[in-house]
């Protein structure tokens, strides 16, 4: 991706995620909301630098996959919801071929209800928001995450967890 592309995501980003902010159902400082959302671009970011992932659906895929949540619960459904939403938002607030629509629309859909994709893409995305667990007291397991890199931060989490609870 060049500099110029990487300009143009970023601004076309910040109005996406504006917009997701203002239209959010629940309280955007709940466990699903901006911090979250943060959190797991970040992860997708670092998952993507090492197993090719498409960077800019990983980005669209953080602030979009818990975007029509209802409540902070079980929240069935909201995965397509957020699919559904973000068709409408495609092409006012960024673009992507018939190909990379898919793969986000798919990512976004499934991210709580399968645990397995071969998806390079798809892998980032859903690994990247398994790996912000500890958030909810839960350790991310390896036996649901898809790709080297995050099984090895889910490695570094789990020592840095354990090693500070023992340390209390």
């Amino acid at each position: 991706m060049s500099n110029k592309q990487a300009a143009e995501d970023g601004d076309e980003l910040r109005a996406l995620q504006q917009l997701v902010t203002l239209r959010f159902a629940g309280d955007v400082q709940s466990i699903h909301g901006i911090a979250h959302w943060r959190r797991v671009e970040q992860n997708g970011l670092e998952i993507a630098r090492h197993s090719g992932a498409d960077l800019l659906v990983v980005r669209l895929f953080a602030w979009l996959h818990d975007s029509r949540r209802l409540n902070d619960n079980e929240d069935h459904g909201h995965g397509a919801r957020a699919a559904a939403w973000l068709t409408e938002l495609h092409g006012e607030y960024f673009v992507l071929d018939a190909g990379r629509l898919a793969t986000l629309c798919y990512a976004c859909e499934w991210h709580t209800d399968r645990t397995s994709t071969e998806d390079a893409t798809v892998g980032a995305c859903w690994d990247a928001d398994r790996l912000d667990l500890p958030r909810v007291g839960t350790l991310p397991d390896e036996a649901y995450l898809n790709t080297a890199h995050g099984k090895l931060l889910s490695r570094h989490i789990r020592h840095r967890m354990t090693q500070g609870h023992r340390s209390r």
